[in-house]
């Protein structure tokens, strides 16, 4: 690996670790907002939507144009928004302008996730490209991780500050992209030297073509999975606090050491484990086996006892949900060696079909009993799991079939 790979890696990772970190600094306070400002649960929870639906409708149009415009720039004008929207939302109280700085955030965030993986698609070997992906996987979640701590520190003085601590943060990323990252030129010469094979892309492909040979062709299975997995993910995780509470007698302390163990147990694998299990299982035992795990260990909640069979029931969904998304995601780039941005926009887009329809899913079964969301999610994961034994290997080029693993 050259040095300015290594060095446009290094921003990677580091823009997408500040860009999590600022969005999740928000979270401690969106309750104290609805309070504030007087409004609904409805208001809320359509606020949350826009953003998903924003990164939805954007994530594979964008994901095109970066294929055909160059990544950085996409990389630069998607931080920018994400520093707009903050800062916009910071500055109102109106709930009509607070939807529109989601939607801006939704779109921010449908050009930094999807290209920065396709970025590191370009310019890493099928060799790497596992142990990149799970490092920007783990600069995701440590984002993710730690923004709510600080979010609650700083929301001490004012529920507005997390938001302006989160432009600058976005304003930051900008800087160090734009300073650190090789020009669009040279990330292609860089791409052209990691894959010297790959033809260049023709000008007038089209957009819709393109996506429904994506997922009709060999590559659908783990579009499917991926969406299944986000479903799984944020069914179980929305509810996961009043489920817990309510039928294990969880405190609000038992509950934030599951978190906090989760956090420290899933930055470690990503960081430290994922490339070696990628290499001493491929890719695609270890989905099946994550899928696997993920069904043990939500049945296993719904029937254990004891406090600490559920921490520890909880840590193994939790862990096998953080290993499925990079798994996927780097069979996929090796499954397609042109229109990364494509691809991982894609990506995206049902990640984000998953994020809108698990939690409403949840929401509504929890109504009638505390386990049928849970039953639900069982019954997902088995099925995912047996349908890991269809997934094929990636082709060695874009014309050539895969053949079965």
């Amino acid at each position: 690996m050259s040095s300015q790979v290594k060095r446009a890696i290094f921003v990677l990772i580091l823009s997408s670790f500040l860009v999590c970190l600022g969005m999740s600094l928000i979270f401690p306070v969106m309750p104290f907002i609805k309070n504030e400002l007087h409004f609904s649960a409805l208001d809320m929870g359509i606020m949350n939507s826009l953003f998903a639906f924003a990164q939805l409708i954007g994530s594979p149009i964008i994901g095109r144009i970066s294929d055909k415009s160059g990544r950085k720039v996409v990389l630069v004008i998607g931080l920018l928004l994400f520093v707009v929207a903050e800062s916009l939302f910071a500055l109102t109280n109106s709930l009509i302008v607070m939807d529109i700085s989601r939607t801006i955030g939704g779109l921010s965030a449908a050009m930094v996730v999807p290209t920065s993986n396709a970025l590191a698609a370009d310019i890493t070997t099928p060799g790497q490209r596992a142990k990149v992906i799970g490092w920007l996987s783990a600069a995701f979640s440590g984002g993710l991780i730690l923004g709510p701590g600080i979010g609650g520190v700083l929301a001490r003085s004012s529920y507005k500050t997390p938001f302006w601590f989160a432009a600058t943060l976005g304003l930051l990323s900008v800087i160090c992209l734009a300073i650190m990252l090789p020009s669009d030129k040279k990330l292609k010469q860089l791409r052209t030297s990691t894959k010297p094979a790959i033809a260049k892309m023709k000008s007038d492909t089209n957009f819709w073509q393109d996506s429904w040979k994506l997922l009709s062709g060999p590559m659908g299975l783990l579009f499917i999975l991926i969406l299944v997995s986000a479903f799984g993910l944020v069914s179980f995780e929305s509810i996961y606090s009043l489920y817990v509470n309510e039928v294990h007698h969880f405190t609000m302390a038992n509950i934030a050491l599951v978190l906090t163990l989760n956090g420290i147990i899933s930055l470690l694998f990503q960081i430290l484990l994922f490339n070696r299990m990628v290499i001493l299982l491929g890719e695609k035992r270890l989905i099946r086996y994550c899928f696997f795990f993920a069904f043990l260990g939500t049945a296993w909640i719904m029937v254990a006892h004891q406090k600490w069979a559920v921490i520890i029931a909880t840590l193994l969904v939790f862990t096998a949900f953080d290993l499925i998304r990079p798994a996927i995601t780097t069979l996929l780039t090796k499954a397609s060696l042109t229109d990364q941005g494509l691809v991982n926009g894609l990506n995206m887009s049902l990640t984000s079909v998953g994020n809108i329809i698990g939690p409403i899913l949840s929401g509504a079964l929890l109504d009638y009993n505390y386990h049928y969301p849970y039953f639900v999610v069982i019954v997902f994961m088995l099925i995912s799991f047996f349908l890991t034994y269809k997934i094929h290997r990636a082709p060695t080029n874009n014309n050539q079939e895969p053949t079965e693993n």
